[in-house]
């Protein structure tokens, strides 16, 4: 294996600090060119009936599928085409309610140029991204967003790399203020991420992963501790809840419990856990979050909680096991 010298190791460095210098600048350009043309692409995706249709070929292609993918998963429904696709049969895909967003630094891409032609005279509306504003593509399009670059990262001002970072930006820079002016939540944005993490932190629900009915380990207040003993070994909870034969929820008794009367030399087959209890604990709405069960206890420093309904009634536990297992932590 070839070991590089330290004037190549130091160059290495050299060059990636100026791809980022380079790139950061293509950005900040971006910001001057944002103007009532951005301001109407926005108004005519937020008034689209249909979908936001993203094209482009190559490298243009990779971002306008990021592009697509972020518009759809912050309130703006979207898709991405591919121009080739679209032109042999895919064109179908796309009606006069939809709004085709093609991208091409250059401006003059044949594909998107064709593609753009049969849908605009369809009645669908086109909002450009190209680097070259006196491009054809610009100029068939209705509405013109400028992702012009100086010039590429690429030493040889070849391979797109400013370009395509510019583009992107300005994706995102379009998804998120359609975002706000939607007043899109993070709630919205759980129910198209049910399966990531954030998507499980805003919509599991306690209800969802507590123990209840037979799951749920309960004992009487003049029970023994010696059977509060067996119910916790049998559900495997740790802890027991404390119920009145008016099912009212007095306590919760744990395994820390447990070991604090058994080191205080108390009798644990006669004596009742109304003796050894404190009265009140802590507790959950069934209907809450399971985010706020684990706030709670990160807070509480504890490991179950007692859930109960709106009128007070327990109607089950939960452990941070289960908020564990559940992806909440």
């Amino acid at each position: 294996m070839t070991q590089l010298q330290e004037a190549q190791r130091h160059e290495l460095i050299t060059n990636a600090k100026q791809v980022i210098t380079d790139e950061l600048q293509a950005i900040q350009l971006l910001t001057k060119r944002l103007d009532n043309q951005f301001i109407d692409a926005c108004q005519a995706i937020l008034n689209c009936k249909g979908r936001v249709i993203i094209a482009g070929m190559g490298k243009s292609g990779h971002i306008g599928h990021k592009i697509a993918a972020t518009l759809a998963s912050t309130g703006t429904p979207a898709f991405f085409v591919h121009p080739s696709e679209a032109l042999h049969g895919d064109l179908g895909m796309i009606t006069d309610q939809d709004v085709v967003i093609p991208i091409s630094n250059s401006g003059s891409t044949e594909e998107l140029v064709t593609l753009c032609s049969v849908v605009k005279r369809q009645g669908t509306k086109l909002i450009a991204m190209t680097g070259k504003p006196d491009s054809l593509l610009a100029k068939l399009a209705h509405f013109h967003l400028n992702i012009g670059v100086e010039k590429e990262a690429c030493p040889h001002d070849l391979a797109p790399t400013s370009s395509t970072t510019a583009t992107l930006v300005m994706g995102d820079a379009l998804a998120v203020s359609l975002l706000k002016a939607r007043a899109f939540t993070p709630e919205d944005f759980a129910r198209s991420h049910p399966a990531g993490r954030l998507g499980k932190r805003l919509s599991i629900l306690v209800s969802d992963l507590m123990h209840s009915g037979d799951e749920m380990p309960r004992a009487l207040p003049e029970e023994t501790l010696e059977r509060a003993i067996l119910v916790m070994t049998g559900k495997q909870l740790g802890a027991t809840l404390v119920i009145d034969s008016e099912q009212n929820l007095l306590s919760v008794f744990t395994d820390g419990d447990l070991r604090r009367a058994f080191e205080s030399g108390i009798d644990l087959k006669r004596s009742s856990l109304a003796e050894v209890i404190d009265e009140g604990c802590f507790r959950i709405l069934d209907s809450s979050l399971a985010i706020d069960a684990l706030t709670q206890m990160q807070t509480k420093k504890i490991t179950v909680l007692p859930v109960v309904d709106h009128n007070n009634a327990p109607v089950g536990i939960i452990h941070m096991h289960d908020l564990l297992k559940a992806g909440i932590v």
